[in-house]
């Protein structure tokens, strides 16, 4: 079994996290995928890097989303490989 294909880096209280979790959480169910969640909060270099930029969605490991998840490009890059 492999890990999660998406991770959501965000921060607790980010209103802009809560929704992009909402689409993501909905596009994994529906196409049986995993996610995993990290708080930037509790890393230093993750706050460094991304802290104006939350939520930042990666698929595959790459960077895919900040601000805001497209739940049509989301579904498309779980659905093309």
């Amino acid at each position: 079994m492999t890990g999660p294909r998406v991770t959501l880096y965000s921060r607790p209280g980010c209103h802009l996290c809560d929704v992009a979790r909402e689409v993501i959480e909905r596009v994994c169910a529906d196409l049986g995928e995993r996610y995993d969640e990290v708080d930037i909060d509790a890393d230093p270099q993750l706050r460094e890097r991304f802290t104006d930029e939350v939520p930042v969605t990666f698929v595959d490991g790459r960077q895919h989303d900040f601000w805001r998840v497209d739940e049509t490009r989301l579904r498309a890059a779980l659905t093309s490989s």
